[in-house]
């Protein structure tokens, strides 16, 4: 007999040697290997991994009693509460798809995002009933509701015919599930923040939500039972995967409904936190909390942050606190953190503030990300990594979502060349590692000269006396376009035009130097981003500087 491959021969698949990869299985492991560790902390409640497993257990033999299954849409509106975490297991065990709901989100976009998923059950929180009862009001074919009703928060109104906890009470005891059939198969949707038009849904598949969470516990060198404070919402890519990941090293996750700064710090001090993650206005909440909140705190502390490129002072800041700071990029469309600004041991020789400036960068991928390059996305060739070309980050592999949900059109547009098209401008450094510029649609031309609104953004951040700072191109007749500055102070400071001009010249070329400046809020989204769109509106009207 004759065999091209003598490798494949009586050498098949079988329930022996492969399991289709799904973070059910950590949630399984947690329960039977440590069925007595902590799982969830909630004000006073607290929950055992044993006792998580059996709760998402009991909740998605309910759901199955209830005719949900696969291809059904089964979405949260929920605060960063137990309800939300077991949701992560108990939804994706009927075979249906988890839908976490931006909380922060208005009735007409929630409205039209249960009616894009096709939702046939929606758990929502008595603290967002407001919303949610505006929204239904505007949803076709209304799906079943279900009330999380949180014993620590007063207020609100129940909306459904039963709580989480009663339909608890309708599930098997005698349910378990830790496999499915195929680890392609759609685990999770996640919506866009839709700043130009309708959200977008993003389609997740289990596979890629294992290998997101385990590649989450290599970037951060996370040991076993750590203690995880929920300061970014588990409706941001499902957490970034957070709850996968913390089954599989079976830690505790710390719920926090509000994030505000005395809350981070007594709950850091009285569960002895050791990870949170957080966009960079989290940080930066914590940098200015008052002195008193941040004494008391001894022992380490491990924060991630990703988002709108962090400053290096903000990096810095938290570094001089005692917190070491690991800077992460990705976007919804990669499961969230996909790349990480991995530090060297060098890195320690030299001092904060250099240190800052290396780690602000986006670093290089993640552990369990295939491919990533910065690139021209037309012809696909890469970028000289001289820190000065800019091309378009562009990345492939398990860390990318299926695709879009009903939208094959933009699917296949951002796979175009079989790459994903992140839409954010590069440079690529001599030590691989990536720093971004600016998103594609926010670069400033200046008379002919580009402009990174990131650059300038940096400097303005720089000064003691700012809180945020937001840079876009308003247009001009003579040079095309040139910078508007959207700037926040801290508290109690004040600061005039001619002020900010003059620092900036210290820091910046003339061109770059912006030529428009407002004081005030900032736009932002119900995810914390700089609406940048509403401020290029914003700076039209605005009146050119004389200095």
């Amino acid at each position: 007999m004759t065999m091209d491959n003598i490798y494949e021969y009586g050498l098949d698949k079988n329930t022996a040697n492969f399991a289709q990869l799904t973070p059910l299985s950590f949630l399984e492991r947690s329960a039977g290997v440590y069925p007595n560790k902590t799982s969830i902390i909630h004000g006073d409640t607290a929950y055992t991994w044993s006792e998580t497993y059996r709760r998402c257990c009991l909740l998605a033999s309910a759901l199955i009693k209830m005719g949900i299954g696969p291809g059904d849409t089964v979405s949260f509106m929920g605060a960063n509460t137990p309800e939300n975490f077991e949701a992560h297991f108990a939804v994706p065990m009927t075979g249906a798809v988890l839908n976490a709901l931006n909380i922060r989100l208005d009735a007409k976009s929630i409205a039209f995002i249960l009616n894009h998923a096709e939702a046939k059950v929606l758990f929502t929180d008595r603290e967002f009933s407001p919303t949610i009862k505006t929204a239904l009001e505007l949803v076709e074919n209304k799906p079943l509701v279900i009330d999380i009703d949180d014993p620590y928060f007063e207020g609100g109104e129940l909306l459904g015919l039963r709580t989480y906890e009663d339909l608890l009470k309708h599930g098997d005891e005698g349910f378990r599930c830790f496999q499915i059939d195929d680890e392609w198969q759609a685990i999770s949707l996640n919506y866009t923040s839709g700043t130009t038009g309708d959200p977008k849904g993003v389609v997740y598949h289990h596979r890629g939500a294992y290998l997101n969470a385990v590649s989450n516990v290599l970037c951060w060198s996370m040991s076993n039972h750590p203690v995880y404070l929920w300061t970014l919402p588990m409706f941001h890519c499902n957490g970034w995967c957070f709850p996968w990941t913390l089954a599989a090293v079976a830690g505790a996750s710390v719920c926090l409904r509000h994030v505000r700064d005395d809350a981070i710090f007594n709950a850091i001090k009285q569960h002895r936190v050791s990870h949170f993650c957080g966009a960079p206005v989290v940080l930066n909440t914590m940098l200015n909390a008052a002195d008193e909140l941040k004494q008391g705190i001894e022992h380490e502390i491990s924060a991630m942050t990703a988002g709108a490129a962090p400053p290096a002072t903000v990096i810095a800041g938290m570094e001089s606190m005692g917190f070491g700071v690991t800077h992460v990029y990705g976007l919804t469309e990669t499961y969230g953190p996909c790349v990480v600004c991995a530090p060297k041991e060098e890195w320690q020789c030299i001092s904060i503030e250099e240190r800052s400036e290396m780690l602000a960068r986006q670093g290089v991928r993640a552990p369990l990300q295939d491919e990533v390059i910065v690139a021209d996305p037309v012809t696909l060739e890469p970028v000289p990594k001289d820190g000065k070309t800019m091309g378009e980050i562009l990345m492939r592999g398990n860390l990318t979502m299926k695709g879009y949900l009903k939208n094959p059109t933009t699917t296949e547009a951002s796979f175009s060349g079989g790459w994903f098209h992140s839409g954010d401008l590069a440079v690529w450094h001599e030590d691989g590692y990536v720093q971004i510029k600016d998103r594609s649609k926010d670069i400033i031309i200046s008379g002919g000269e580009n402009i990174s609104s990131l650059e300038v953004e940096s400097v303005l951040f720089k000064h003691p006396k700012i809180l945020e700072a937001a840079v876009v191109a308003s247009p001009d007749g003579k040079w095309g376009e040139v910078p508007c500055a959207f700037v926040s102070l801290k508290t109690g400071e004040k600061m005039t035009s001619r002020e900010l001009i003059a620092y900036c010249r210290e820091e910046l070329a003339g061109f770059k130097i912006p030529k428009k400046v407002a004081f005030g809020p900032i736009d932002k989204t119900s995810t914390g981003k700089v609406q940048k769109y509403l401020l290029r509106e914003k700076a039209e009207k605005i009146e050119y500087l004389n200095l």
